[in-house]
This record gives C-alpha cells, sequence and structure tokens, in this order.
C-alpha cells in the first residue's frame, strides 16, 4: 500500500505521520504542497496536524486550495483513502469533503492533552481493529477542535454510523462529542485527536496502532 503524506508550510505532524504509517508496513512518499499531482499508484492520502500557512483566513483553508489540493480532492472523489488528522481534518473540512466546521475550543484555550475517546464506529477501514465501543487513549493539541454542525447534520452522521470516535468528556465543546467524522463511503476520515503520537508504551498509550495496522490490513488480500 502507498501512502502519500502531504507537508504544507506550517505543518509540524508531518514526520511523525510518515512514521506511523511506515511501522504498520505502508510505503511512504513525502509530497510537497506545491506539487499538482500525487504518486502514482497513491492508495492513502494522510493530511497531518500543523498550522499550515499560519492557520491565516481560516485553519485549513489556504492548505485547501494550495496546488496539491485538487489532486486530494480529486482521490477523494474517485473513492480513494484520505485521513485527515487534526489541522488534515480542517482541510478536509474546507475542501468540503466532510460535513460541518471546527470552531474555537468552547473555553478559548489551546488544548494539549491525552483523553479517552469512545469507538463510536468500526464500520469503516480506519476503525475496522478497535473492538465496538471500546475506549482508547488518544492525545490532542488544538485551539480550533469545536466540531460545529447544524442539528440535522448532526443527526445523520450519527444515524449513518459516520461518527468514528466521540470524547469521553468533551474537552471543546464539539456537538455531540464529536471527536471524527466519516464520509458517506467511508473512505475519508478527519479527526482531532492524534493517533500517530500513540504508537507505543513511551507515548503514554500505543492505542493508535490499530487504526493504521486496520487501514494497511484493508488492502492485505485475505
Amino acid at each position: 500500500m502507498k501512502v502519500a503524506v502531504i507537508t504544507f508550510p506550517g505543518s509540524n505532524c508531518d514526520r511523525d505521520l510518515a512514521v506511523a504509517f511506515g511501522q504498520a508496513g505502508a510505503e511512504v512518499v513525502r509530497v510537497w504542497h506545491k506539487d499538482t499531482e500525487l504518486p502514482a499508484g497513491t492508495d492513502v492520502v494522510g493530511l497531518p496536524g500543523g498550522f499550515s500557512y499560519g492557520d491565516y483566513l481560516r485553519c485549513g483553508a489556504i492548505a485547501a486550495r494550495s496546488p496539491i489540493g485538487t489532486a486530494i480532492a480529486a482521490h477523494a472523489k474517485a473513492g480513494g483513502y484520505v485521513l485527515g488528522i487534526c489541522n488534515g481534518f480542517q482541510v478536509l473540512l474546507e475542501m468540503g469533503l466532510l460535513p460541518g466546521a471546527l470552531l474555537r475550543n468552547a473555553g478559548l484555550k489551546f488544548l494539549c492533552k491525552p483523553v479517552t475517546l469512545n469507538v463510536a464506529s468500526t464500520d469503516s477501514a480506519f476503525t475496522s481493529g478497535y473492538a465496538a465501543g471500546a475506549q482508547i487513549r488518544i492525545p490532542i493539541a488544538h485551539h480550533d477542535g469545536n466540531f460545529t454542525a447544524d442539528a440535522d447534520t448532526v443527526a445523520r452522521l450519527q444515524g449513518d454510523g459516520r461518527v468514528a470516535f466521540t470524547y469521553a468528556q468533551n474537552p471543546n465543546g464539539s456537538d455531540g462529542d464529536i471527536a471524527g467524522i466519516l464520509s458517506e463511503n467511508r473512505r475519508v476520515l478527519g479527526m482531532m485527536p492524534h493517533p500517530e503520537r500513540a504508537m507505543e508504551a513511551a507515548h503514554g498509550s500505543a492505542d493508535g496502532r490499530a487504526l493504521f495496522a486496520s487501514l494497511i490490513g484493508a488492502f492485505v488480500p485475505g
């Protein structure tokens, strides 16, 4: 499986994401924001955390319109897999690949700490490695992680099983305690917590491993 990890000006988790995919067994290619095409044979695109383009205008707004952005959107619309973490989630929303918005945290403070997540859906290549209803420990690091959508959108996400993760204790005010959501075809995942920072016991948790392993497993013949 080939993964393209994108680097924007201001990305600060791109290497962590590349290492996590590599540890899971993927072939990883690093892609610069000024490139206009993804590497041939790309199966998964990884959009890392950070502060792309300094978070000017809105978080993720400029990155969504970067030269590589058109190729990422086309990849997703053609049925390709995309994982957006933290700022990467913000980029996916700005691209219109996922619904809703990410606003300033309810407490108006940057949050950086481990949190407990509930695995709300195992019906995706990203989450199939977890047990339904499992609780996992994953760190967050964000200022604008308050997932917000109208009541109908939240109800539709919940009813369709497209909420991938929820917060056990909501740290930022997100509607429905939502920490991560899936696209309609379940091939695009946006999440605020950082699974790439929970890959081994020395990180305080290895609960992120199952996400990368299950995604890799979706490409391994049974």
